[in-house]
């Protein structure tokens, strides 16, 4: 068999729907070896808009996302999407062209060392010498990928290796079954829960399985203990819930830290380091159990009594199911925290000013938004808004990043969860800046007859950055910029265009686009000018006073 045919059965054996990205002239034999396959190329505008698209699979199936580049130049464009999918423990496999490596008459014409580069970014890299190693390589890379924690891996198959021929036969994948937590860890938890008087639920990113969401939903049901969560467990519980008191989507000084710092015990479910700490362990504070996939990384102020180490839906049943409910557990702090939160949050939530503010936008999206709807957020201040204000019903109905927090995500990942997804209502969130980093993969969204909105918060600069400046108290400069006609822009592509020109015409706007097939972009004025008042000033003073 022609090593690019064995290749590909490898991925279909894998169950691989989709590769995202651009052919090179060194994949041309896997090109045609995909062309006779049962898996759609899906070809994409920009390698990067590709490796995001896969990782976003990956991270809505829990299957190896699958992504496609050429040699040197497209091979490097794919060091961002690798670093996000690591970061953000999504399953991704890029697969990258190279020269022929057993005689080659063009030099080292775009040729770098790809697999080296790959290094610090993937849980696995290695180049195909052999035709032979195909089967183990692929079947590898996709263990390492799917495995706590889920990561990027990347193999090059140069173009001299994927013409080759082969008898080498495919392997199956094994039966494997993540470990579960040892009893005593589980007797130690119940025991510290127990005998604490304000236990406080915090949800991070590696909570944020489909088994894992029921076992904590059966946990909060059973306990009365409430919850918040970072920024990538938004979902995994419901967020309209009394027991929900708030996102860590600051660093500190927001209502949720307050009821941080009174809890006398954080069960810290699937915390994530790449997250920002929620919150700082002292010698003589509140007491702390890990309970994750690993154990915990120990340091200064991270250094929890009991660590629960194993799949984490079965230590939250095994807790739940042994757990005795205390009478003289007091959360009545925790609720007068939150009732705080929603107070002040409900004072800009109803503004009509235009320019739209932040939190008027984030108010209107989720009333015109389905429950199970996706709302994909590229990278930008209006992030720490959606955390804060969206109230999320399900998992991974808000896909933000809060680990690389790459800009140039928010449109590619929307066209991944609409494939993955096509039943589901999808939005697009995105900065003017972020927007324009990929914006070419509207042709690719209107080619693939999706219908998905992408709204365009437009300041006309870098308003992140900005906030940051305004903080420090430095001059305005630097960060502002021109943009296009977005309408115009949209309509070069085939999409729709549309423009908010007042705050009230927001809801219906966007309703209309979400019922009316197609791809809709919406260019949306926004307001930060409160960021820095709002942000780093009333907030920690409202909260400071409770």
């Amino acid at each position: 068999m022609k090593a690019s045919d064995l290749f590909v059965k490898a991925l279909e054996a894998e169950g691989v729907e989709y590769i995202f990205g651009i052919p090179g002239e060194e994949n041309l034999d896997l090109l045609e070896s995909l062309r006779q396959s049962s898996i759609k190329l899906i070809l994409t505008r920009h390698e990067q808009g590709a490796g995001f698209m896969a990782a976003t699979y990956g991270r809505l199936t829990g299957n190896v996302g699958v992504c496609l580049s050429t040699l040197g130049p497209g091979a490097t464009n794919l060091v961002t999407p690798a670093a996000y999918a690591q970061l953000g423990a999504m399953p991704m496999l890029m697969i990258t062209g190279q020269k022929p490596i057993k005689t080659s008459k063009q030099g080292r014409f775009q040729v770098i060392d790809v697999v080296d580069m790959m290094r610090p970014i993937t849980k696995y890299t290695t180049q195909v010498v052999s035709g032979d190693r195909i089967p183990s390589i692929v079947r590898e890379a996709f263990r390492i990928a799917h495995s706590e924690r889920p990561g990027a891996v990347h193999i090059e198959l140069p173009e001299d290796i994927a013409a080759e021929t082969t008898s080498a036969q495919l392997i199956p994948a094994s039966l494997y079954r993540r470990p579960i937590a040892e009893y005593k860890a589980i007797d130690r938890a119940v025991k510290l829960i127990e005998q604490s008087q304000s236990p406080l639920l915090l949800i991070g990113a590696g909570a944020n399985r489909k088994l894992t969401s029921k076992m904590l939903r059966e946990f909060v049901n059973k306990t009365g203990i409430p919850y918040v969560t970072t920024q990538m467990g938004k979902g995994v519980l419901d967020e309209s819930d009394d027991l929900f008191m708030g996102n860590t989507s600051l660093s500190d000084g927001d209502f949720v830290h307050r009821a941080i710092n009174k809890a006398d015990l954080i069960i810290n479910v699937g915390h994530d380091v790449v997250e920002k700490p929620p919150f700082f362990m002292h010698h003589d504070g509140k007491k702390v159990i890990h309970i994750n996939f690993d154990g915990a990384a120990i340091d200064p102020v991270y250094f929890p009594q009991v660590e629960v180490i194993g799949d984490i839906a079965n230590s939250i049943w095994q807790i739940k199911e042994a757990i005795k409910v205390q009478t003289d557990w007091e959360f009545s702090f925790f609720k007068k925290v939150n009732e705080a939160y929603i107070a002040h949050r409900a004072e800009l939530e109803d503004d009509s000013r235009f320019p739209i503010l932040p939190e008027r936008f984030v108010k209107g999206i989720r009333k015109v938004m389905p429950k199970d709807g996706i709302v994909t957020l590229d990278n930008g201040v209006y992030k720490i808004w959606f955390a804060r204000n969206y109230p999320a019903a399900f998992p991974n109905t808000l896909l933000l990043d809060n680990a690389l927090a790459t800009m140039g995500a928010g449109l590619p990942s929307a066209i991944a969860a609409k494939m993955v997804h096509p039943e589901k209502s999808v939005i697009s969130v995105c900065g003017d800046g972020g927007f324009m980093m990929n914006s070419q993969e509207l042709e690719t969204a209107v080619r693939l007859g999706l219908h998905i909105v992408v709204i365009i918060l437009r300041d006309d600069a870098y308003g992140m950055i900005k906030w940051k400046q305004a903080h420090m108290e430095f001059d305005n400069f630097g960060l502002d910029y021109g943009n296009p006609d977005f309408v115009k822009y949209a309509e070069s592509y085939g999409a729709k265009g549309w423009r908010v020109t007042a705050t009230e015409a927001l809801e219906e706007l966007v309703g209309s686009c979400l019922a009316s097939p197609g791809v809709h972009v919406i260019d949306v004025p926004v307001d930060y000018s409160l960021n820095d008042e709002t942000l780093n000033r009333t907030i920690r003073e409202r909260s400071k006073a409770l």
